[in-house]
Order: structure tokens, then sequence, then C-alpha cells
């Protein structure tokens, strides 16, 4: 394909990559002109524009930076590089930009994708946190994950180590609503590493999303901006575990910048890791206990179901939350619990033998259905 064949996406796919190229400063140059025109003043095939010009008082050293890159990353070999990664762009203003972020003061001049933009039509809520995550963090998270999937609400997270990656496993476990990542760095470029499979069981199965080319690699000044596009996308946001100056508060900030509730799970005053999220709930805050305070607050439950008066079973944990979340009007068996949950097959068999014991299933035969008296 020749550069006369590209269409705008290929060069505003191309110009989100150059170094310096800040989100806002790219969102200000395609307001006054097409991305085509933007290209070759950036790239220095004509006399700078406006937007460039502006740039350049900014930081002198940027159109010799500019030129440089424009060499090494031709719009055509950017755009080619989308199609080999089955990476959609979405120019900001163009037909197949999604609304909810279209209306977003900060919004992506350009959007990359994977999976289906549709999802982002559902119900979504934001389930965030450290990536030094204690193991009953991690079980929260997963839980929470679980739970609203199973409820019809997306997960929306960041697909960190800690709290966001088990908030989405969660979700993935319960096969309910379909997942959605946003990332900080190309869509071809897993980050962590060990979250491979992840990565792709959300592209499939939901939306995975970047402001990024592929190829981008994922620096730390990325994950800031990355996580006012994770408030922008979700109706509420859920602090799992949070240090006094962690990560989730840049994202916590962003979503009341756009008056969106924050809610947080409360953990010991002896958690370093829950220092952050303690001090949201001193502040005001909505504190979490289960899912059902994040439904709640969705207006999808009135909260009178969660456990009847003299009700004395415990709420599930980890796997047994998980596997709870998958009982709806319908029983189901082990294979089937197996099958839906991730679990393994022991692990499952475990699950349902601890929650019939505590009085949340019933047993009949070879088929689990849930116990009269409320959910978890």
């Amino acid at each position: 394909m020749t550069s006369d064949d590209l269409p705008p996406e290929a060069y505003a796919a191309a110009l989100a990559g150059f170094p310096g190229m800040w989100p806002a400063r790219l969102r200000k140059m395609l307001q006054r002109q097409p991305p085509f025109d933007v290209w070759r003043a950036v790239a220095g095939e004509t006399p700078p524009n406006a937007g460039v010009a502006e740039a350049i008082r900014r930081t002198p050293d940027l159109p010799a930076r500019w030129r440089a890159h424009a060499g090494r990353h031709p719009p055509e070999q950017v755009w080619a590089r989308c199609a080999t990664a089955g990476v959609a762009v979405h120019l900001l203003g163009r037909s197949g930009y999604p609304d909810i972020l279209a209306t977003d003061r900060e919004a992506p001049a350009v959007l990359f994708s994977r999976g289906d933009l549709a999802v982002l039509d559902g119900r979504r809520v934001a389930v965030i946190g450290t990536r030094n995550a204690t193991a009953t963090g991690r079980d929260l998270a997963r839980e929470l994950g679980a739970g609203l999937a199973a409820a019809g609400v997306r997960v929306v997270s960041g697909l960190a180590r800690g709290i966001d990656g088990a908030a989405h496993r969660g979700a993935l476990a319960a096969h309910g609503a379909a997942p959605v990542g946003v990332v900080a760095c190309g869509l071809d470029v897993v980050y962590p590493g060990e979250h491979c499979d992840l990565w792709s069981d959300v592209a499939t199965r939901g939306a995975l999303l970047a402001e990024v080319p592929p190829g981008t690699s994922p620096e730390g000044y990325r994950f800031p901006l990355r996580n006012r596009i994770l408030a922008a996308l979700s109706e509420l946001v859920v602090v799992v575990e949070s240090r006094a100056a962690g990560g989730s508060l840049v994202t916590v900030e962003a979503a009341e910048r756009r008056g969106i509730p924050v809610l947080a799970v409360p953990g010991s005053p002896r958690n370093v890791a829950a220092d952050g999220a303690n001090r949201l709930i001193a502040d005001g805050a909505t504190p979490v206990l289960d899912v059902t305070d994040v439904l709640v607050a969705l207006g999808l439950s009135s909260g009178r179901a969660r456990r009847p008066p003299g009700d004395e079973r415990l709420p599930p944990e980890g796997d047994d939350a998980v596997v709870l979340a998958l009982f709806g009007d319908q029983p189901l068996d082990l294979q089937r619990v197996q099958t839906h949950s991730g679990l393994s097959i022991d692990d499952s068999a475990l699950a349902l033998a601890r929650l019939e014991a505590a009085g949340w299933l019933m047993r009949t035969g070879g088929w689990f259905e849930r116990a009269p008296g409320g959910v978890a």
C-alpha cells in the first residue's frame, strides 16, 4: 500500500507514536488540521503549521526528533503493523469511535482496539488497586470481578499485576459480562509478560484498548495518562487496595474530576496496602463489603437481599465466591462448574462442598442449586 492509498486513521496512528506527542498536544493538532497535513508538518515535509509551531516553541529539539522518527516509522509501516496485530484504529470525530469517550474532555485523539467495542455500551465498573496486592486483596478483587460479571456488569481495569489482573480473572471465570482492558503500551506488547493469556482472553471475549500504536513500549509516564481513560469509561470506580501514594489514586482523581463516584474496600489499619483505600473512605468514599454494595451504587440492587435477618451464613470468599457467582435460577453439576469457573476439577469439587456445608447450595443427586435465604 502506498501513502496515497492510506486512510486518515493511518496518519493519525503514526502520529500517536511520535516522541513528545502528548495526548493533549495531538488532540489539539488534529482539531486544527486533518491527519495527513499534520503528518507532513511534523515530518518536516511542509512548513510548521500553528499546532506544530506551538509545540516547537515549547520544546526546541522536537523538529529533529520528529523528522528522525518519521523516517523510521512511516504511516504505511505503522498501518501494516496494525493490520498484522489485528488492531483497529479509531479517530476522534469519525465513525467507529466509541461514544462514551468521544464526549470526554480528555478523549484520546486516536484509539487502538482489539475485540468488540460494542461491549462499551453495557454497564461498566472499574476495579483497580495496587500491583503489590495482598492475597486477601487479590481474592476480594477476584470475587468482585466475578460477582459484577455475573450481574451483567463489565469490569474495567488496567490489566496490571495484583488487583487489576485478579479482577479480570474473576470476571472471565464467571462467564458473564465481557471485560474491558485499557493498557499503557501497544496492543502487541504484553505487559506484564505473565499476563499474555489474560490479554488474549480479554481481547477475545471483550475489548482491549490503548492510545498508542503497536510496538510502543510501556514507559512509566504512560500509565498515569492511561488512567484517565479508565475513569472516563467507568460509571463507578472501586478501589480494592491502594497504598497511600499509589497509582490507583491517579485514576481516583480523574474520576472525581468527571463526577464519577468512587468506592473503596476497607482494609486493616495495619495493612499498608490498604492505606490509600482507607483514606478514601475516611474522606467520604462509599465502603464496599461485597459486590452487593457496588450493585446498589449502580441501581441494580436494593441491597435488601444480601443476608436476611437471622442468616448466619458467612459470605463466601476466593474460589467459593467465584463458584457461587455462577449460580442463577438453573442448577449446575460439577462438570459445568469446572468448565465455567476455570478452576480445576478438584478445586471446583472442594468449593461446591464448602458452599453446601455453609448453606449456600443444596445438592440433589449430582446437581447443585442455590439454597433459599438470599444471595452472598
